[in-house]
C-alpha cells in the first residue's frame, strides 16, 4: 500500500477536475475526457492494489457517482453534488482498498 492513496485521490480528483473542465471551458466533451481519463488510471490502479473485483465495483461507483450528480445538482447546486458524488467515491476507495492496506 502506497503511504498516499493515490486511486482514491484520481478519483475524486477525476470527478471534480472533469466538472471544472467541462464548465470553464464551456465544452463538456473536453470534460468527459479528463473524468474518463482519471477514471482509467484509478480502475488500473484499484485493479493493481485490489483485484479485478473490486476494481469493477469502484468503477461503477465512479461512473454512478457521475450519473448521480446531475439530479443531485438540481436539488443542492453544482459544485456541492460534484463535491458530494467525488467525496463518496473516494470513501468508498478507501474504505474497500486504502484503509485494508491491499
Amino acid at each position: 500500500m502506497s503511504a498516499f492513496p493515490i486511486a482514491t485521490t484520481t478519483a475524486a480528483t477525476g470527478l471534480l477536475a472533469g466538472y471544472a473542465t467541462a464548465r470553464w471551458t464551456k465544452k463538456r466533451p473536453l470534460g468527459g475526457i479528463v473524468l474518463a481519463a482519471a477514471g482509467a488510471v484509478a480502475t488500473r490502479q484499484w485493479q493493481q492494489q485490489a483485484g479485478g473485483k473490486v476494481a469493477a465495483a469502484l468503477t461503477g461507483a465512479y461512473l454512478a457517482g457521475f450519473g448521480a450528480a446531475h439530479p443531485l445538482a438540481k436539488k443542492v447546486g453544482a459544485w456541492p453534488a460534484v463535491g458530494i458524488v467525488a467525496g463518496g467515491v473516494a470513501l468508498a476507495s478507501w474504505v474497500t482498498v486504502d484503509r485494508r492496506g491491499r
